[in-house]
């Protein structure tokens, strides 16, 4: 009974060790995009049956000036080119994929992501404007919305340090503003928010 004790201890230990370490991977995607002038979010595809990262990717909408191009939209892209080299069906990968993003994906990424199957989404704020996990709609699991294999998610990871990220973008210039338009953005996130990490089914029972 000690040794099977023992055991499961070590083996929680690891795997929250190695979720932390992939959600740092994330930050650090963010800090690049903080750097980039882009909206600081960061985001990993991780492989659960080879446990290797298959993807790495921040948001790109400035430099590329296409909405679209948020963090896993890219991420998405480098999984199909890692495929392609890897002579791999995407379809066959998708499942085995779990996504680490520093902020709740939006309803189009959500609804891509559960349309593709992927296993589980983790992430840390919430994202009030356009968030498809729960906060503005939950197209993640809702099977009113869409008849489709849930996206289970877990939420509130490191969240005020993926609040303080964002709110450092939002309250710099945005130089990408027209001319005569450019103005300091005021920050739209509340650091009040409840930091704990959730679950989907909590989510679903609040």
């Amino acid at each position: 009974l000690n040794s099977l004790s023992t055991h499961t201890h070590t083996h929680t230990t690891t795997t929250r060790l190695m979720k932390d370490s992939l959600f740092q991977e994330c930050v650090e995607q963010a800090e690049l995009a903080l750097s980039e002038k882009e909206v600081a979010i960061g985001c990993v595809f991780y492989n659960t049956q080879t446990n290797e990262i298959i993807a790495r990717g921040r948001n790109s909408v400035n430099a590329s000036k296409n909405a679209t191009r948020h963090a896993e939209m890219n991420c998405i892209d480098d999984t199909l080119r890692w495929c392609h080299d890897n002579q791999l069906e995407p379809d066959d990968l998708w499942p085995q994929l779990d996504v680490y993003v520093t902020c709740e994906p939006c309803i189009m990424c959500a609804r891509i992501l559960r349309n593709l199957k992927f296993n589980c989404v983790y992430y840390g704020c919430s994202n009030e404007r356009f968030g498809g996990c729960r906060s503005v709609l939950n197209v993640a699991n809702d099977d009113k919305i869409i008849k489709e294999k849930k996206l289970e998610f877990v939420y509130g990871i490191r969240e005020r340090e993926t609040i303080n990220l964002l709110k450092t973008f939002y309250s710099a210039e945005n130089l990408n503003a027209p001319d005569g338009l450019r103005k300091v953005k005021k920050p739209r996130l509340d650091l009040g928010t409840k930091t704990t990490i959730t679950t989907t089914t909590e989510a679903n029972n609040t």
